[in-house]
């Protein structure tokens, strides 16, 4: 049998791009909410989960740490952004702008993952047909 971990780097693109359609979401959602008197914008924490779970050692390299990550270290979890935080009177604290923002950054990293994800399958494929 052959141990490959081909597979560990497009798992966490994989996972990145999940977040960020989720992300994507629940941007739409705050977005939908502006005018809702109490309601406290969202966001999602992959990307501190994924830190957090790539720089436990510093003496890997960055293949040993992505071939060490388990799913249950990706799991990404809504929070409430500034929730003690409102500059309006109905203590709602959505910025449109802000999230339209994020919103379009949004799009662009999902894009690159994604494009990050087609050009790994092309390389396999590459190495398939040698």
């Amino acid at each position: 049998m052959i141990n490959s971990n081909v597979f560990d780097y497009i798992n966490v693109m994989d996972r990145a791009a999940d977040a960020s359609w989720t992300r994507n979401e629940i941007i739409s959602n705050n977005i939908a909410n502006i005018d809702t008197p109490g309601y406290k914008r969202q966001d999602l924490n992959f990307e501190d989960e994924l830190r957090r779970a790539l720089g436990n050692s510093k003496y890997k390299t960055m293949d040993h740490k992505v071939a060490d990550l388990r799913e249950r270290h990706l799991e990404a979890r809504v929070v409430n952004d500034y929730s003690g935080f409102s500059y309006r009177t109905d203590k709602n604290n959505v910025d449109i702008d802000t999230e339209n923002v994020i919103l379009a950054a949004n799009q662009l990293k999902y894009q690159g993952l994604m494009q990050g994800l087609k050009s790994e399958f092309t390389n396999l494929q590459t190495v398939m047909k040698s």
